[in-house]
């Protein structure tokens, strides 16, 4: 066994290999960033070293900056994780050029499957399902041919593409024409790579695929199937196992198509073999192989309780027993849910800042890999995954219903995340029934119980009552609304408590987009406020529609602060016992800040 592992990657699933490394008894080296230096993963591993400021192109994708903090620590492997560097054939023989093991397929596994069109000739040799497709284009007037001849829609595809880019959906030649040069152009730039080739496009989807493991030595095992649909812009989503509504006969056919593939390379350490699911006929195609530890794998580990990690890692040790050694029998059924730092209501632009709230749900709940707490920043260099949130239970139903009970536990606070939109789908019927498809979510509604600040006022903050006091004694004066009797008569006009959060208005208010039906009150000094253009009278309730614009001009007379309070009030977290913004300590109400 090795008794030290470089990490060359970050987030959670450095922070999942350090885990698996220190159980093992195996010593653990991190590299990270200077944007990276309070994730979760530089302070659990034994030894931590910076490569860069930020940008991965600068620190992570640096293979001569990691293969050097390896040398200097004494590490003699490297887990590339997934991303990054982990598909990366020349930097695996860079490994063993230094005597450095690399975890996970040999360089030569990774190229056969690593360009797409090879792959599908592989698939082909071991007579996998394949979809009607091309080998790689030679240019535009060839790409229009091929495309008349296998029939309209096609996907046109970069071949050494992934992540989702590099893909173009084309439902007619007018649209294959358009599409070639951009995405060209983008895999070039991507991947360095600018071979195309075309596939026949199926519009009622699944996305399915095979956890599969070899040793090597030709030994190929399946570990199960998973259910990967739920997509956006070909990015997964929500992921799960077993998937639901296949046959018994078709999962062992998607099984035993992936270790056919499989020891046809004598693939070595963990892979994964995925396919497209026709939801209309029954027949699945070969999509492609990814020669790397998946984000999802934690499904597949829990339902058969195999820990891959430390298979990769025994496997690239020669301590891994024979694979036919073990009793690999799936139970029950297992979830995992991708939260990201994205605003869905602004299609899904990421998000960073300052964390100023971090909750997961504990252990016997649910499974949560993340690299966040409270108080970090989440920088903008990176992809915006901020956890996994894995569930397991005896069927699927049960599996849901866990899994809401943890969103539910979870709490992230001070940059947008997509919490809310993953609940939504999770209670939607779509996919309760096992019904979705990989462009469900293209056409998903989400509602957004949220406001947009338009304009934000003089200076408008959260609040609450009775704020935050009793802290003089270290420094902290009394937060809280300034004529709190007019801040919980608002409240009590939608049926709050007196003690929901709301929003004080000073001088000149802020104008406010309503992203959901709300019931809202306004109380304090007289002001101009406008609903949608129109007179509204303070000191009732309203209700307010989705869409809707509130405007708040100047106080007028007398008076320096008016409150606006909603049904439900503003979801913000406590600090020091209230929601209160101090704005001169930077903390409570919405990111320690005004509007």
């Amino acid at each position: 066994m090795f008794e030290k592992v470089l990490i060359a990657n970050r987030g959670a699933i450095a922070c999942r290999i350090i885990r698996t490394l220190r159980r093992i008894g195996v010593k653990s080296v991190a590299v990270y960033t200077d944007a990276d230096a309070l994730s979760r993963h530089v302070m659990e591993a034994d030894e931590a070293h910076c490569i860069g400021s930020g940008p991965a192109a600068e620190s992570y994708l640096r293979a001569d900056k990691i293969l050097e903090i390896a040398r200097h620590t004494g590490a003699k492997a490297i887990h590339p994780g997934y991303g990054f560097l982990s598909e990366k054939a020349d930097f695996a023989e860079q490994c063993i050029a230094h005597g450095i093991r690399f975890i996970g397929p040999t360089p030569q596994q990774m190229r056969a499957f690593g360009l797409k069109h090879t792959a599908r000739e592989l698939a082909l040799q071991n007579n996998v399902p394949l979809l009607p497709g091309t080998g790689l284009l030679e240019d535009l007037d060839d790409a229009l041919r091929q495309a008349a001849h296998i029939g309209y829609p096609v996907m046109l595809k970069s071949t050494a593409g992934g992540g989702g880019i590099g893909m173009r959906l084309c439902w007619n030649r007018d649209e294959l024409s358009r599409a070639y040069e951009a995405v060209k152009y983008l895999a070039q730039n991507n991947f360095k790579d600018a071979g195309l080739f075309l596939e026949k496009f199926v519009e009622n989807a699944r996305h399915i695929e095979v956890q599969i493991f070899g040793d090597g030595r030709g030994g190929v095992v399946a570990l199960g199937e998973r259910d990967c649909s739920m997509q956006r812009r070909n990015q997964k989503v929500i992921e799960e196992t077993p998937a639901p509504n296949l046959t018994p006969r078709l999962r062992q056919a998607l099984l035993d198509a992936a270790v056919r593939l499989g020891k046809s390379v004598n693939y070595q350490s963990a892979g994964t073999v995925e396919y497209i699911f026709d939801a209309s006929t029954g027949e699945f195609y070969f999509l492609e192989v990814n020669t790397r530890l998946q984000v999802e794998h934690g499904v597949t580990e829990e339902v058969t309780g195999i820990d891959l990690v430390e298979w990769m890692v025994r496997q690239a040790a020669g301590d891994l027993p024979p694979l036919d050694s073990f009793d690999i029998k799936p139970r029950g059924a297992s979830i995992q849910v991708r939260v990201y730092a994205e605003n869905p209501a602004r299609d899904f632009q990421p998000s960073c800042g300052t964390l100023t709230a971090a909750e997961f749900p504990p252990s016997p709940v649910a499974r949560v890999e993340t690299w966040v707490e409270r108080g970090v920043e989440v920088p903008p260099f990176y992809d915006p995954m901020l956890a996994k949130i894995i569930v397991h239970a005896a069927d699927r139903d049960q599996a849901i219903s866990r899994l809401l009970a943890a969103l539910d536990a979870t709490a992230l606070h001070g940059i947008e995340t997509n919490l809310d939109y993953l609940r939504q789908v999770l209670h939607g019927t779509v996919f309760r029934d096992g019904r979705h498809t990989t462009s469900f979510l293209n056409v998903f509604h989400y509602i957004a119980n949220t406001v947009d600040v338009l304009s934000p006022g003089v200076q408008t903050t959260i609040q609450d009552y009775p704020g935050r006091i009793g802290y003089w004694s270290v420094g902290v004066p009394p937060s809280g609304p300034m004529d709190s009797l007019a801040f919980r008569l608002a409240n009590r006009l939608v049926g709050n408590s007196d003690d929901k959060a709301g929003i004080e208005i000073t001088l000149v208010g802020p104008a406010l987009r309503f992203n959901c039906d709300s019931v809202i009150a306004i109380c304090g000094a007289p002001m101009d406020v406008r609903l949608d253009g129109g007179p509204l009278a303070q000191w009732q309730a309203h209700p307010v529609k989705a869409g809707a614009i509130l405007q708040f001009g100047k106080l007028v007379n007398h008076g320096c602060r008016a409150y606006l309070v909603v049904r439900g009030g503003f979801q913000v977290p406590d600090y020091l016992g209230s929601k209160s913004t101090f704005t001169l300590g930077q903390f409570g109400g919405h990111a320690g800040r005004t509007l």
